[in-house]
């Protein structure tokens, strides 16, 4: 029988994943940064059309901005982590599903639950 379950992928960090990684991050905070700058554009637009109460649109863009603003602090906070990180640290890339054959016999706590992949540079490394 095969069942789904979720596999755990780690990066080793090197120099080039540390590098990537950092212009990643890099580039989120810009976009994040442009988005609350038109965030406040649209908000001063919609205030000037006078078609919904001013209290309603600020409470709305302000919410908005102010969630962007929190991921933006995440981020700068994410790189200066990573800057401390020495190399050959492994970091949680991300999860994903994969299916496993489950049979009669198998220790259902150990081995099926706790996949886990693991990468350096782009290339998988270990899968357990």
């Amino acid at each position: 029988m095969q069942i789904i379950t979720t596999i755990t992928v780690n990066q080793i960090l090197t120099e080039s994943s540390k590098k990537q990684l950092f212009i990643s991050f890099q580039e989120r905070r810009q976009q994040l940064l442009k988005e609350i700058d038109q965030l406040k554009f649209e908000m001063k637009r919609m205030e000037k059309m006078k078609k919904y109460p001013v209290s309603s649109i600020n409470t709305y863009f302000e919410k908005e901005i102010e969630k962007r603003k929190e991921k933006v602090k995440l981020l700068e906070f994410q790189i200066e982590q990573l800057d401390l990180l020495p190399l050959g640290s492994e970091l949680k890339e991300r999860e994903i599903q994969g299916l496993i054959d489950v049979n009669i016999g198998d220790n259902w706590n150990e081995s099926l639950l706790n996949r886990k992949i693991t990468v350096k540079d782009g290339i998988v490394v270990d899968i357990k």
